[in-house]
């Protein structure tokens, strides 16, 4: 059976430097969302396992729901139109909205999002991504909240994929271009 590490360029960052900067991103979140009504929002399925550990350094109340969008299918390049698969259960109005993202590549889809969302009426909306990827943006979107800046590479683990593969490493790493090309 093929081991997916041999389909790896080099590691970025380690399991142990992800919950370095997950603790600290909670801890920020937690005193910057005091007092208010926090609604964490999952983009799905990246932001999965990244936002279940967020969410555990979070030291304040909070509500969580999920947002399933997609614009890749199974290609490595964006469609650049946004479906949305499954919308919010939640009701948005009042509350302090805060995305989670894994990745702000593009700007493509979390653009559209936070556009959408902001019509229900929310008292903020917010962007946490853990990788920020600038190189690669193409609209006029900064994230609130950045865990760390990658490189233009095409990189998976800790719920990033490629074609639905790789979500489980609990690292990040650069993917051979041999696999995607």
């Amino acid at each position: 059976m093929k081991n997916m590490r041999d389909d790896l360029e080099s590691i970025l960052y380690t399991e142990e430097a992800l919950a370095e900067v997950v603790k600290q991103l909670g801890a920020r979140i937690s005193e910057d969302y005091q007092d208010k009504n926090l609604l964490i929002v999952g983009i799905l399925k990246g932001s999965m396992v990244f936002m279940a550990d967020l969410m555990r350094q979070i030291t304040i109340p909070c509500d969580i729901d999920f947002l399933a969008v997609s614009s890749y299918g199974s290609g490595v390049k964006s469609s650049g139109e946004v479906r949305v698969l499954k919308d919010l259960d939640s009701k948005l109005e009042g509350k302090d909205l805060l995305l989670i993202e894994d990745i702000l590549d593009s700007g493509t889809t979390l653009s559209y999002i936070k556009r959408m969302l902001s019509t229900r009426k929310p008292a903020s909306v917010r962007i946490c991504t853990l990788l920020d990827k600038p190189e690669r943006r193409k609209t006029d979107i900064k994230a609130d909240y950045v865990g760390l800046t990658v490189p233009n590479a095409f990189i998976v683990g800790y719920g990033l994929d490629y074609d639905q593969k790789y979500r489980n490493l609990p690292f990040i790493a650069v993917l051979k271009p041999e696999i995607y090309c």
